[in-house]
């Protein structure tokens, strides 16, 4: 008598059905964003081509509003971090370019990446004794706007970094890559700016899908149970506290350099700040797409609403010559953003496919 032996396949348990779905939709994110870093990329190269020299003006704003967008999202949005005070690691990566380009003669590649080391220490520094002594929620915002303002007034009454003149690039004729400078409305300078954009995507991308990446979300969703399976969660905390402040640095130095002017306010107003956290709500905290696809909103918005209100349209010409107007709406339209869309554009849309 003989017996045939069949291999009855058992089921796959249920957990290991939902860990196999998460890492097919963990791959199909993963290759999105690639193919969105990539339409950065190829935008970034053709956009010089077809827009007039006068709206790349415009298009270099939004370039440096997606790095500030992105340096603040990495801290606030992946590490809960909330923060007031992102213009202290703007005007250090500006005012450090600019001293030791102006005063030493450095080249401002240097000097960009002297900026972002001295930034990321900075915020480390600030950061490691404020989270060390419990500050949490708005005492730690707090702390980073008094940090910001405290170097506002620190270079105010500083004469080796020219008080409250500020510094002025040196101007040179034609175009030098070893200075960072080229000619009046050369597209170089968009292209280094996209180039700077798509190499912290990519990094982002990169941190975000590593070991530190999944600690350091897991320490912003619950700090208590991190812990509690050992996470070293201060460790994290500082390691996208010090990322945060080097992308924004970056952004500093490359304003310098595109508009070669810098002084305390522009570099650590509370504007800077403001420009920074709306272009991450608007697009979407805690998303990494969001501030980029913000910064295509907020950064030319204000230029619309005071295009519009220079030479409105018949119906609406009662509103031309009105002081202070431009401003209103701009705010207006900022709110209406926040209230319609509390999650900001990227986050609504996923929370709406996940549903």
């Amino acid at each position: 008598m003989s017996f045939s032996t069949k291999t009855v396949r058992q089921p796959e348990p249920a957990a290991a059905t939902g860990t196999l779905i998460s890492r097919r939709v963990s791959s199909s994110n993963h290759t999105w964003n690639l193919v969105l870093v990539g339409a950065v990329l190829v935008l970034g190269i053709v956009l010089p081509f077809i827009l007039p020299a006068a709206e790349l003006g415009i298009a270099m704003r939004i370039l440096i509003f997606a790095l500030m967008g992105v340096g603040w999202n990495m801290m606030s949005g992946f590490g809960g971090m909330f923060s007031f005070g992102h213009a202290a690691f703007f005007g250090i990566g500006a005012y450090t370019t600019a001293f030791l380009l102006v005063e030493v003669g450095l080249t401002p590649w240097l000097g960009m990446i002297v900026g972002m080391v001295i930034s990321a220490a900075a915020a480390v520094g600030i950061s490691y004794l404020a989270l060390r002594y419990q500050l949490r929620g708005a005492y730690y915002a707090l702390s980073t706007f008094a940090f910001a303002e405290m170097l506002r007034l620190f270079v105010i009454g500083n004469e080796s970094l020219n008080k409250t003149v500020g510094f002025t690039v040196p101007v040179m004729f034609g175009d030098n890559w070893g200075m960072f400078q080229f000619r009046a409305g050369s597209p170089v300078y968009f292209w280094i700016g996209t180039a700077m954009l798509v190499i912290v995507m990519l990094f982002c991308i990169w941190f975000l899908r590593s070991r530190a990446g999944r600690f350091s979300i897991a320490t912003r969703d619950d700090e208590l149970a991190a812990s509690a399976v050992g996470i070293p969660t201060l460790r994290y905390k500082l390691t996208l506290v010090a990322i945060s402040a080097a992308i924004t640095a970056l952004a500093g130095a490359l304003y310098l350099q595109f508009y070669m002017f810098i002084d305390p306010d522009l570099a650590f107003g509370a504007t800077v700040s403001n420009n920074a956290i709306i272009t991450a709500v608007v697009g979407g905290v805690g998303t990494l797409w969001g501030p980029v696809l913000g910064a295509v909103i907020v950064a030319p918005l204000s230029d619309l609403v005071t295009e519009l209100l220079r030479h409105p349209p018949e119906w609406l010409s009662f509103l031309e010559g009105l002081d202070g107007l431009d401003i209103l709406v701009y705010a207006v339209v900022l709110i209406a953003f926040v209230l319609l869309l509390p999650k900001g554009i990227v986050g609504t849309f996923l929370g709406r496919r996940k549903k």
